[in-house]
């Protein structure tokens, strides 16, 4: 026997060793949180003295199904934040509102968000660290700790938010907190483009499970995901809904106005309605660009054919290089996060018989054998094949075998 065999388990000894799931050990694997990992073939052995990541981070044994919040007031805390999240700030002055914020947990958030906006990615994680064994304040930034740790290329911290809010979601607290858990992880979901793995009440558009304050950031999640599907009316009609819904106020200002207005320019660039895409969009650079938010512009660079590139020079060329570098700077993070996270979810993205087609295709089997194995003509093999290539974002069967043939689910 190998001695390396007699000094590791497999993935899923160690699994059952640590009550996780397999799925979970995976992703430490994959993320190199576990240290003297091997590979036996197409098997990862995992050295038996090895510790579960998230014991580590907790310094306390943390199970799957048994997250514990660290305060018994979760709940309460939560929705006392929450409350206090849905800050409007002048837009003459927009950071003055920070010397009036008493709540500590508040200011962390509004000041981390300020940073995310404008390019400061380190200190919206830093501020989320802050929040230490404050669970409610670190449920309320989670959703912008993921952007800043995907923008910066931090997988280890993605993935250090990610369990934090997989292990909400499996202690069923409350269906608010659940829920919001869920919209926290549909930021990855969406600006990896993976809007299959969006929970169910985000596709369909009911609310009615989230905190009321909480409603406004899922009406733009919902945008961001059907953006994704190409439903692109749905999308303008979701944004400038909720737009009227929160009123103007001329004086004031929002970040989820700012994301709602570019929201409504995306839309109305697909649909062609380029007058009212340079309106919106001029709209939003005008508010926001002056104080230094270029992030949730540089995030949409590609999605307007160069009319992003055309205003900035016109107007406001100061921001055209931080805006342009900026989406340089992320976006091959967000591509390289994509492929990471498709290939440890492939199993999730595609159903079962999808998996199973994909890994017969991968390995060369004629497609006339695969489709007498499933009763189906080869046409229909076919339609299901590009089905699998555009859940997966890929161009063909080299590309496929990558997700299929790497992932490890022993």
């Amino acid at each position: 026997m190998d001695v390396r065999a007699q000094e590791h388990k497999t993935v899923k000894e160690t699994a059952e060793a640590w009550g996780v799931s397999k799925r979970w050990v995976n992703m430490c694997i994959e993320s190199g949180r576990i240290s003297g990992v091997v590979r036996m073939g197409n098997m990862w052995l995992v050295p038996k003295d090895a510790q579960n990541p998230a014991d580590l981070r907790r310094g306390n044994p943390t199970p799957r199904g048994s997250y514990l919040p660290a305060s018994p007031e979760f709940t309460s805390d939560f929705e006392h934040l929450m409350s206090n999240l849905d800050i409007w700030v002048p837009r003459a002055s927009p950071f003055s509102v920070l010397d009036s914020i008493s709540e500590e947990n508040v200011r962390l958030f509004i000041e981390g968000a300020f940073g995310y906006a404008r390019g400061d990615f380190a200190l919206a994680i830093k501020n989320y660290k802050q929040n230490k064994e404050d669970d409610a304040g670190k449920l309320c930034a989670s959703g912008l700790a993921i952007a800043a740790a995907i923008s910066l290329g931090d997988y280890p911290f993605y993935s250090e938010v990610e369990t934090f809010l997989k292990g909400v979601i499996q202690a069923n607290i409350s269906a608010g907190v659940t829920a919001y858990a869920e919209l926290s992880l549909s930021t990855a979901y969406l600006g990896s483009l993976a809007p299959i793995m969006v929970p169910g009440w985000l596709k369909e558009g009911d609310f009615a499970v989230l905190p009321r304050q909480a409603r406004v950031e899922a009406a733009h999640m919902r945008a961001l995901y059907l953006q994704c599907i190409g439903e692109y009316q749905s999308m303008l009609d979701v944004a400038r809904t909720t737009l009227a819904f929160c009123g103007s106020r001329h004086d004031m200002m929002a970040f989820s106005e700012m994301y709602l207005m570019l929201m409504c320019a995306v839309a109305c660039h697909a649909l062609g309605r380029e007058e009212d895409a340079r309106r919106w969009l001029l709209d939003a650079m005008n508010i926001y660009l002056p104080h230094g938010f270029i992030t949730p512009f540089a995030e949409l660079v590609p999605a307007f054919g160069g009319m992003m590139e055309q205003l900035l020079e016109q107007k406001y060329p100061a921001f055209y290089g931080p805006v342009i570098e900026g989406w340089k700077r992320t976006h091959k993070n967000w591509l390289t996060f994509h492929n990471q996270f498709t290939k440890r979810n492939v199993t999730l993205i595609l159903s079962l018989r999808e998996y199973e087609i994909a890994a017969l295709v991968v390995r060369r089997v004629p497609y006339e054998t695969i489709a007498k194995q499933y009763g189906i003509s080869v046409g229909r093999l076919k339609n299901i094949l590009r089905e699998i290539y555009g859940k997966l974002f890929v161009s063909g069967r080299d590309e496929l075998a990558q997700y299929v043939l790497t992932t490890s689910y022993q």
